[in-house]
């Protein structure tokens, strides 16, 4: 996907964004979720994980596990949310993310990406940005 900005003006836009983003998807992507509280992180990955016909109601924000991994037909897809972690320390190896990128038929997805601090990824990264909370609309851009 190429750089765009999209207005969401519900839930079910968010939900459809990630459905969008999910049908594009290939093994070894990554990606980044930036965006606060309440924002849309997971109900986006909810809308990935329904286009790779995986159960929604399984799909939670790993707060308190850090990592979830959902088995999809298609790839194996590890929910990763720093929100919990100190962006001081090194998340990346507080979640494993060295190994669960070996996976070459995984996809990976980093809510809180912004405390990952400066690493870079060989792997394809997409980082969607989503701006907004409460009633308001979303602003969401891909990249």
């Amino acid at each position: 996907m190429s750089e765009k900005e999209v207005i969401c003006n519900s839930p079910d836009d968010t939900f459809a964004i990630g459905e969008r983003l999910g049908a594009s998807l290939t093994g070894g992507d990554v990606i980044l979720l930036y965006g606060g509280l309440g924002a849309g992180k997971t109900l986006l990955t909810k809308g990935i994980l329904n286009v790779l016909e995986f159960d929604i109601d399984e799909v939670t924000s790993p707060s308190f596990t850090l990592v979830n991994l959902y088995k999809t037909a298609t790839f194996d897809v590890y929910h990763i949310d720093l929100w919990r972690l100190d962006s001081g320390m090194d998340v990346a190896s507080a979640v494993g993310l060295e190994e669960i990128l070996e996976n070459e038929n995984a996809v990976t997805i980093i809510e809180w990406a912004d405390r990952l601090g400066e690493i870079s990824f060989t792997n394809n990264t997409i980082k969607v940005t989503i701006v907004g909370d409460g009633d308001e609309p979303r602003r969401i851009s891909v990249q």
